[in-house]
């Protein structure tokens, strides 16, 4: 479910005193459910050292609008090594508070060109950039006012100028009617999966 911008920005994460300067582009309430001490488990699901591939999606639509993504990037000079994180952008971790940069960093997600920022008990973060935006993803652990938590994504951006505006606003549609419906309905079926091996190990 897309949940409105204030179910970020009302939360107590420390996301706010790093990325202050990064606009909310979307906040999804992922289907997660799990006890207080999970978010780990997601983080691994993520980063692709659980079962599956990262976000467990194998829906045809979503691996085609990357596919094509990956094609525009390469013909149009879009992911050049000189724009990424670290070069045209300087790392978030650059901003990182003491206990946060001395604290976990975060597994680097293995299917998707992301870095991890930091990761806490109830958030990680992870980024990625390129000739037009330097994007955040967060996750975040809250509680599903039934006594439960689950996670929820925010997807953060800093657009590089017009181009990365425009860019944005191109891709806009594709996100919401492939991407995201392929996405976290992956993320739910790995994460079924993984409970119940979980669960089967206990």
């Amino acid at each position: 479910m897309r949940l409105p911008a204030s179910a970020y920005t009302s939360q107590p994460w420390r996301i706010h005193e790093i990325a202050p300067d990064f606009r909310v582009e979307d906040v999804w309430e992922l289907p997660t459910p799990g006890g207080p001490d999970d978010l780990a488990h997601l983080v691994e699901q993520f980063a692709g050292g659980g079962r599956g591939s990262g976000a467990g999606v194998s829906s045809s639509v979503y691996r085609v609008l990357f596919a094509v993504r990956r094609k525009l990037g390469a013909l149009l000079g879009w992911d050049r090594p000189e724009d990424g994180v670290g070069r045209r952008v300087p790392s978030l971790r650059d901003r990182l508070p003491a206990d946060l940069g001395e604290g976990p960093r975060g597994p680097d997600p293995k299917t998707v060109p992301f870095t991890s920022v930091y990761q806490t008990h109830d958030e990680w973060v992870a980024e990625t950039a390129n000739r037009t935006v330097h994007g955040v993803l967060h996750l975040g652990w809250v509680p599903d006012g039934s006594g439960g938590y689950r996670g929820r994504m925010t997807v953060l951006v800093k657009p590089n100028g017009l181009l990365g505006a425009a860019y944005m606003l191109a891709i806009k549609p594709f996100r919401y009617l492939g991407v995201y419906p392929a996405l976290l309905a992956g993320i739910g079926r790995e994460w079924r999966a993984g409970a119940a091996a979980r669960d089967a190990a206990v």
